[in-house]
């Protein structure tokens, strides 16, 4: 998930942060918005779903990046 990231929105990524935690949270958040949470939902993300969201969230017009 960070590498796709990363590898595609790091031109507009200013600020990146894993927090180790305990207990089996998970809970992504952009800008200060909770945007998934394992511990609500009762489950994992799916593959590519936190990819997505941030998507969603940043809207079509935003190109990935290109080396």
């Amino acid at each position: 998930m960070t590498d796709e990231l990363l590898a595609d929105y790091q031109h507009v990524i200013e600020d990146l942060k894993l927090i180790p935690s305990g207990g089996g949270v998970f809970e992504v958040m952009v800008n200060e918005d909770l945007v998934f949470s394992k511990k609500s939902l009762k489950r994992h993300a799916e593959e590519r779903e936190i990819v997505s969201i941030f998507e969603g969230i940043i809207g079509p017009d935003v190109p990935k990046f290109k080396d």
